[in-house]
């Protein structure tokens, strides 16, 4: 089967300096403008971890770059998900997961939360 180059799909190769987000600054803004956007509480603590919960209590989010625990397991986010009628379920991401990645995730969890 030949296909014509017609149809082929272009290829897009973004300019090295369109991929910083790619890797991490270690900024938490992305996911903390994210959640204070939607309302949430967020609580900051003197040693500059973040806590963060939904307005209905079902998610929390924590940035923990002080926490040596997180580190240890190699994390900085952790989000834990209770569901009303379900069960609990985490997802945590690294240190060198860019912030722009977890607030993607959490734009597309909090997306579908009214159904």
């Amino acid at each position: 089967m030949n296909t014509s180059a017609v149809l082929l799909p272009a290829v897009v190769r973004p300019a090295v300096e369109d991929l910083h987000w790619l890797s991490s600054d270690h900024c938490a803004a992305p996911v903390l403008g994210l959640l204070d956007a939607l309302g949430w509480a967020i609580v900051d603590t003197p040693v500059a971890n973040v806590h963060a919960t939904s307005p209905d209590g079902c998610v929390y989010v924590g940035w923990l770059p002080e926490d040596p625990a997180a580190w240890k397991r190699g994390i900085v986010w952790h989000v834990r998900v209770q569901p009303a009628d379900g069960d609990a379920w985490v997802q945590e991401f690294g240190r060198y997961t860019p912030s722009e990645a977890v607030a993607g995730f959490l734009a597309g969890l909090v997306a579908h939360s009214s159904r």
